[in-house]
């Protein structure tokens, strides 16, 4: 597969300065996006998103697209590293913005990996894979989860950050160290905060709706609003498009763009309040969408569009907190027609939006239906840029550039997928299995929450006859149940996914 789409690429002509194999790379992830939120994976969308639909238009769409978790931090450490999140520390859950980093420093990382290729690499957004805050003496702060309400004030922020992602490969980050609705409330630049944490702040969850609750109360800039940040995010991303393709040492660049919308907290700026008629969560997703074209009119201004790969996706389902049952009332269904949402086993947990554009390489309109995970973008431009995977790295990633020329190819033939609890998923082909009763999330049936004394105490899924996963199968065929929970066991020992297509 690998040498028959570098062929496929190396016949396409030369992109001056820079050879079409090492094509500028532009990772946008959205944060808590559903899949059925855009119009071009669900028609019924109510929610306008034309700039994101356009770029399916003009790209290729992938149906059957993964977050590697139904969470944020371990998508996140899978996209960085092409590693199962559960292989590190980091089990179930999320981090907080207090905690150290996750990402172990002797393991490559998609930056450092694209760097060593000649890369400018840089990172603007949400970071959430921890980082190394000076800690005052005699204090500690959580290491695998969010820091207690009692640690907030435990962390110097006049010292420098270390093991951020200024040590991780990318040449500089502007951004926040994890949610926008976690402490600390101010900007990271590469390993040093811009504006100390001074005052006390908080945010509310929604701008603009009913519900009372708000963000964690701790330690921000004076002078920080949660409503600044999405077109914070989208300045410096576009500053960084313009000095890159200004900039006469003919180096590619490599921007990952981790938003931290449409996630908690809703804050729509004034302009986009009420735009949809929907939702706050509505407006935050028009306005994101907008801030995503004007990513896309600077690389086009740039004269770069032929020669630069855009992907955009989600790290994992829609949040129920931000409204997914007064959307759902008003006929918009965020997770299409899947079960589930943010945190759960469930394919809303973790189905998520993936467009590719890349137009001397990628016909426009394509779409595929082969089963791909976002822990496969490391293998991906591995291929792309024609460079091994880097040893001890990427164990758990698969190319799928093979797509971008023929759609129809098999890819994976398997896929873990982790919840928030740390319950785990495998799926093959059509079936798809789930070591627990419930969802293993947020929604019903709940672990700890919810009674599952009556169910099944795993779940198998036939997603070709119902994708709703309305059916549980585990009774009418033991066998598969066995064969997959032996496959998972093997999987969870440490044997990778399978690498190889059907």
């Amino acid at each position: 597969m690998g040498t028959s789409i570098v062929l496929t690429f190396m016949s396409v002509i030369m992109i001056d300065p820079l050879p079409i194999h090492r094509p500028n790379i532009v990772f946008i992830l959205a944060d808590d996006l559903g899949w059925g939120d855009l119009r071009s994976n669900n028609p019924a969308s109510k929610i306008d998103t034309p700039v994101l639909d356009r770029l399916a238009r003009d790209g290729i769409r992938f149906t059957d697209a993964h977050s590697d978790s139904a969470v944020c931090t371990p998508t996140r450490y899978g996209i960085m590293t092409g590693r199962h999140s559960w292989r590190s520390r980091l089990k179930r859950g999320v981090l907080g913005g207090l905690s150290p980093a996750l990402i172990e420093s002797d393991r490559p990382t998609l930056a450092s990996f694209l760097r060593e290729q000649g890369y400018r690499t840089a990172c603007v957004g949400k970071w959430h894979l921890g980082m190394n805050w000076a800690i005052h003496p005699g204090k500690t702060v959580s290491s695998l989860g969010i820091e207690l309400q009692s640690q907030v004030d435990n962390v110097d922020y006049t010292q420098k950050i270390s093991h951020g992602p200024t040590k991780l490969g990318f040449d500089s980050f502007f951004g926040i160290a994890a949610s926008l609705d976690m402490v600390p409330y101010t900007y990271i630049v590469d390993d040093h905060v811009l504006v100390p944490p001074t005052a006390t702040r908080e945010f509310p969850m929604i701008h603009g709706g009913a519900n009372p609750a708000k963000t964690r109360r701790g330690p921000g800039a004076p002078d920080f609003s949660d409503d600044k940040v999405l077109p914070d995010f989208i300045s410096h991303a576009v500053a960084f498009i313009e000095e890159s393709t200004r900039s006469n040492d003919a180096k590619p660049f490599f921007l990952y763009l981790p938003l931290a919308a449409p996630h908690t907290p809703i804050a729509p700026t004034e302009a986009y309040r009420g735009a949809s008629g929907l939702t706050p969560y509505a407006d935050f997703l028009m306005q994101t969408d907008a801030g995503i074209g004007e990513v896309i009119a600077a690389i086009e201004r740039s004269g770069q569009k032929e020669n630069t790969l855009i992907i955009v996706s989600s790290d994992n389902g829609f949040a129920p907190l931000a409204g997914f049952d007064e959307l759902v009332a008003k006929g918009h269904h965020p997770s299409g027609p899947f079960r589930g949402h943010k945190a759960d086993l469930y394919e809303g947990g973790h189905r998520v939006p993936l467009i590719v554009r890349w137009p001397t390489a990628i016909k426009a309109g394509q779409v595929s239906t082969s089963l791909v995970c976002l822990n496969d973008l490391f293998a991906t431009l591995a291929e792309i840029v024609q460079a091994p995977l880097p040893a001890g790295g990427a164990e758990d990633s698969v190319s799928f550039a093979a797509l971008f020329v023929d759609p129809t190819q098999p890819c994976r033939e398997e896929l873990v997928s982790l919840s928030q609890n740390g319950s785990l998923a495998l799926r093959q082909g059509d079936w798809k299995y789930l070591e627990c009763p419930g969802s293993g999330g947020w929604s019903y049936p709940r672990p700890g929450v919810d009674r599952t004394d009556s169910l099944a105490p795993v779940q198998l899924f036939d997603l070709r006859a119902d994708p709703a996963e309305s059916k549980n199968r585990a009774l009418d065929h033991p066998e598969i149940v066995q064969r997959l929970a032996r496959r998972l066991s093997e999987i969870r020992a440490g044997r990778p996914d399978t690498l190889q297509p059907k």
